[in-house]
């Protein structure tokens, strides 16, 4: 049985996730700031852990991913936040997460990033502050030397997942994919070493996920 933490614990894509881990038989600790999620979490059988990403310090961090076999940063600001907090949260809480890993040693860590991360300028003026967030942690996370899997999915939707994606460095076109699929990517990156050091944009395409995957 291994370890992972999921910052963003409560999120759309974090609490499938988790739940993923622990259908599967993995320790599931999900990382939230309002006490009042943590109920959610426990009744999927993962482990809620307190911590503040956005204004907690590297060493309170530590703390809850010490020991752990991977990370996942799949927490964000959320629409309607402004560019402050896009860089804040979306970028400052990456830091500090990949602060906490490397003081602790822990080598994993996968991110949910976006399409657009490495074009600020692709979204137009409204979406810019949000995909410079998203760049500048993707690029913080690169440079880490961390073993990484830096994640960039289109558009998020709430339909149910169909396990089906279409995945590449550059798809070359945008479009939109369910949080099932993206959280149950990202389950499958944690099982394949071949998703280490990789950048990936991801959509609803016509290939199972563990055979784009292996594939890519």
């Amino acid at each position: 049985m291994s370890l992972v933490v999921v910052a963003g614990g409560h999120g759309k894509i974090g609490r499938r996730l988790l739940a993923m881990l622990v259908e599967h038989g993995h320790q599931a600790r999900g990382l939230i700031r309002n006490p009042d999620h943590a109920q959610d979490l426990e009744l999927i059988g993962a482990e809620p852990a307190l911590c503040d990403l956005e204004h907690a310090s590297a060493e309170d961090v530590a703390e809850q991913v010490r020991g752990a076999d991977a990370v996942v940063f799949a927490a964000g600001a959320g629409p309607g936040s402004g560019p402050e907090r896009k860089r804040t949260m979306d970028y400052g809480g990456a830091v500090t997460l990949i602060a906490a890993c490397l003081a602790t040693g822990v080598d994993r860590y996968l991110i949910v990033s976006t399409m657009g991360a490495d074009d600020p300028g692709s979204g137009g003026e409204q979406m810019r502050p949000y995909f410079e967030a998203k760049g500048a942690a993707d690029r913080a996370l690169v440079e880490s030397g961390l073993a990484y899997t830096i994640c960039r999915p289109g558009a998020l939707t709430d339909d149910p997942g169909t396990g089906m994606v279409e995945i590449a460095e550059h798809l070359g076109r945008r479009g939109m994919i369910p949080r099932d699929d993206v959280a149950a990517t990202l389950f499958d990156c944690l099982e394949r070493e071949n998703t280490i050091r990789k950048t990936f944009e991801l959509l609803t395409g016509p290939t199972p996920i563990d055979q784009a995957l292996a594939a890519f």
